[in-house]
């Protein structure tokens, strides 16, 4: 069984659980995905299924990759990426893999995302300092403060909490719980939040340390 799907983040809503409880969740657009390539052991020197997502128009593909997607008869996708999967002898070109083949309600997931960009940021919004003192007088409020010394070691040590680029990082929220599987509109509900912005790309797979 292929172990990984494409999705996109739709936004968050909330669910009732029978017995009244609220249940804060994510709605991703999981697949459908169709496979493009499988990638073999023989010619590759690995096993994975290569799977696209999000249907693109004919004038806005260059010709390669027209003729990369032509095997599987399915016109041409936005989004490519390649996945493990159990079996690739179960899959052929131009199969199209559901939400609901892979997951149901109740399972753990992992899901991959790049988080929202926020630019350049000071050090109390980007890592939490408290600053200095708001009293009359003060000159040091949301400054970083020292960061080295002189006689040693002369220099900043990498890695340093400073001020920098925050957000825009790919990250993995791990051992998240399917709420809900709707496959007639490709929808998985998913308890909490996952990273990116609304219509943001994200892989969501089979949790690697479920039941950890």
């Amino acid at each position: 069984m292929i172990k990984a799907i494409i999705g996109k983040k739709l936004g968050m809503t909330q669910v009732f659980s029978e017995d009244g409880k609220r249940i804060p969740v994510t709605v991703v657009e999981a697949g459908p995905c169709t496979v493009l390539q499988k990638k073999q052991e023989q010619t590759d020197g690995y096993n994975a299924l290569q799977i696209g997502f999000g249907a693109r128009k004919a004038h806005r593909t260059n010709k390669p990759e027209m003729g990369h997607c032509k095997a599987a008869g399915k016109g041409s996708f936005s989004f490519l990426r390649e996945v493990q999967a159990d079996n690739i002898d179960d899959y052929n070109v131009g199969d199209e893999i559901t939400c609901d083949a892979l997951f149901n309600a109740g399972d753990k997931i992992d899901v991959c995302g790049t988080s929202k960009g926020k630019g350049f940021q000071g050090v109390i919004k980007r890592w939490g300092f408290s600053g200095g003192r708001n009293t009359h007088g003060s000159k040091f409020h949301r400054a970083p403060g020292a960061i080295g010394a002189s006689a040693w070691p002369a220099k900043v040590f990498k890695g340093k909490k400073m001020a920098g680029q925050m957000g825009n990082e790919r990250k993995t929220i791990q051992n998240l719980e399917v709420v809900e599987v709707r496959p007639d509109q490709n929808i998985l509900l998913i308890k909490g939040a996952i990273p990116g912005s609304r219509d943001s790309l994200v892989m969501i797979q089979k949790a690697v340390k479920a039941g950890k």
